[in-house]
């Protein structure tokens, strides 16, 4: 995981986005996109899937923050469907995740020059192992990798804002069942019935009847419902101290020394392997890598050989 940086000023920020904007084919967010064209999206978890003999399970993670390689697409999917049912639009800040929450609001930070933009989740992919997340076509003009594909990025869920945007796709629709609503338990018809005194207990007369003073009906406007405001992503980079990174192909994290031993040992012919330990969710674990790799090349080519050596659960990761 990379440690929270402290941006630069704001000012170099305005800068860097007029830059940007410039060397664009039109103004920054600017979407060609019709509105009313644009559908609502829904709140979508999702079943485990499996693509190209991968299986993936989405999971509502808002604790997410990881580390991998970014890619991007945009022209043959604008303006077609996302997965959650909005309008994919590649000149607008949006991204593609694998078993993220959609919607989610995530900050995307580019590890080699230290940009770092909000981008909303509605789709899923990359269908690739060796990639983490898939940035609209702007999203990569923002972080600077537009012109090379790719870049060592860290992904952090942004808890609140994504917690918001969910709350307002779920009332477009939902894939979750609906929360079981408890019966109550059943009534039996109460009979009231007068018992006759006691003997030698004296009975007081009865009160004379009054007339009630009548209940006063107040008409009641019920309250309008609170109004979600849709959270706002700023088209805004902000700009991070650069810290020098390195590319592995990490093929797991064990609870126990002995497997990691024994991941180590398989894959021993594929270049230098180390365990290194960590904790993970308040767990000890043994991180099993080959590297740091040179290139992102070189991690793509090695990821491969790894799963084939029994690492399954291969993964790049920058650290």
């Amino acid at each position: 995981m990379m440690s929270r940086r402290r941006p630069v000023p704001l000012a170099a920020c305005l800068v860097l986005s007029l830059t940007l904007a410039a060397c664009a084919s039109r103004p920054a967010g600017v979407s060609t996109t019709d509105p009313a064209t644009k559908t609502q999206g829904t709140f979508k978890i999702g079943q485990p899937y499996q693509v190209n003999g991968t299986w993936y399970y989405p999971n509502p993670d808002l604790n997410y923050d990881e580390t991998g390689i970014a890619s991007w697409y945009g022209p043959n999917f604008h303006e077609k469907s996302t997965a959650n049912g909005e309008t994919f639009d590649q000149n607008t800040l949006s991204a593609a995740h694998k078993t993220l929450p959609l919607p989610s609001i995530v900050q995307v930070t580019n590890l080699d020059n230290g940009r770092s933009i909000e981008v909303r989740v509605n789709d899923r992919g990359p269908y690739a192992s060796n990639r983490i997340i898939d940035m609209s076509r702007r999203a990569a003009q923002l972080l600077g990798f537009e012109g090379q594909g790719t870049a060592k990025v860290e992904v952090k869920v942004l808890k609140t804002e994504s917690i918001q945007a969910q709350s307002i796709a779920r009332l477009n629709g939902s894939d979750q069942p609906p929360a079981e609503v408890p019966q109550a338990a059943p009534r039996q018809t109460v009979v009231a019935e007068a018992l006759p005194p006691l003997d030698g207990v004296r009975v007081a007369p009865p009160r004379p009847s009054q007339q009630p003073y009548p209940t006063p009906v107040v008409a009641q406007t019920p309250p309008a419902p609170a109004r979600l405001q849709e959270p706002e992503l700023p088209n805004l980079v902000l700009l991070y101290p650069v810290k020098p990174t390195h590319i592995y192909v990490q093929a797991g994290a064990f609870s126990q020394g002995d497997n990691a031993n024994r991941m180590k040992a398989k894959l021993a012919g594929l270049g230098a392997v180390s365990i290194t330990g960590a904790r993970v969710n308040g767990i000890d674990v043994y991180r099993v890598r080959l590297g740091p790799l040179g290139t992102v090349d070189e991690a793509d080519q090695l990821l491969p050989r790894a799963v084939s050596a029994g690492a399954i659960d291969a993964k790049i990761v920058v650290d």
